[in-house]
C-alpha cells in the first residue's frame, strides 16, 4: 500500500533499469548460443526494428510479473502495465522511421540511444498512470492477457513473419529466422 506508492520513483527506474539491461543482454544471447532456438523465442534474432521491439517486450513483462506481487492491490495495475508496454514499443519505430526518413541510416549509437528512450518512455508513462491513474474495471484480466497476446505475437513473428519493413533485417534482408 503506502510503502509501494513511496517507493514508486524507485520502482519504475527499476524497471527502466531491467529493461534496458535485460533487452541489452537479450540483443546478444541468439548469437551467444549458436542460435538457439528455445532462446529465439524471446531474445532477437536479428537486427530489425520488430526484434528490437521483442527485447523491449519480455524484460518489460517479467518486471511487471514480478512488480505485481507488490501492486496487486491496484485495480489499474495490468490497464497501466499494458499502457506502459504499448508506449515503449511504439516509440521504437516511431524514432528509427522518423530518424531514418527525414535523415537517413542511423548509426548504431543513436538507434540504442532509440532503445533507452523507448524503455524510459514505457517506465514513465508506467509512473504518470500509477500516480494519476484510478480507473475501475470489471476485467483485471483482460490487460494481462493482452499483453500475453502481444507475447504470443513476438514469438509467432519470429518464425513466420509478415514481409514488411517492420520484419526485415537491413544487414541481411532477410525476416525472422
Amino acid at each position: 500500500g503506502g510503502i509501494v506508492k513511496k517507493n514508486l520513483f524507485i520502482w519504475q527506474f527499476a524497471c527502466f533499469v531491467a529493461a534496458v539491461l535485460c533487452g541489452t543482454l537479450l540483443h546478444f544471447l541468439y548469437d551467444w548460443t549458436n542460435e538457439n532456438t528455445a532462446v529465439a523465442l524471446i531474445s532477437a534474432v536479428n537486427e530489425s526494428t520488430w526484434e528490437h521491439m521483442k527485447i523491449l517486450y519480455f524484460p518489460m513483462l517479467v518486471f511487471s510479473i514480478i512488480q505485481y506481487r507488490y501492486f496487486r492491490n491496484n485495480e489499474s495495475y495490468w490497464w497501466v502495465k499494458l499502457t506502459g508496454i504499448i508506449t515503449g514499443l511504439i516509440a521504437i519505430p516511431i524514432m528509427f522511421y522518423t530518424y531514418n526518413g527525414a535523415i537517413g541510416k542511423s548509426p548504431d549509437w543513436l538507434n540504442i540511444t532509440f532503445f533507452f528512450i523507448a524503455a524510459l518512455a514505457g517506465s514513465f508513462t508506467e509512473y504518470i498512470l500509477f500516480r494519476k491513474a484510478k480507473i475501475t474495471l470489471k476485467s483485471k484480466l483482460l490487460p494481462f492477457f493482452l499483453i500475453l497476446s502481444i507475447g504470443a505475437m513476438f514469438i509467432y513473428f519470429t518464425f513466420d513473419p509478415p514481409v514488411l519493413p517492420l520484419f526485415k533485417d537491413p544487414l541481411t534482408g532477410r525476416y525472422g529466422i
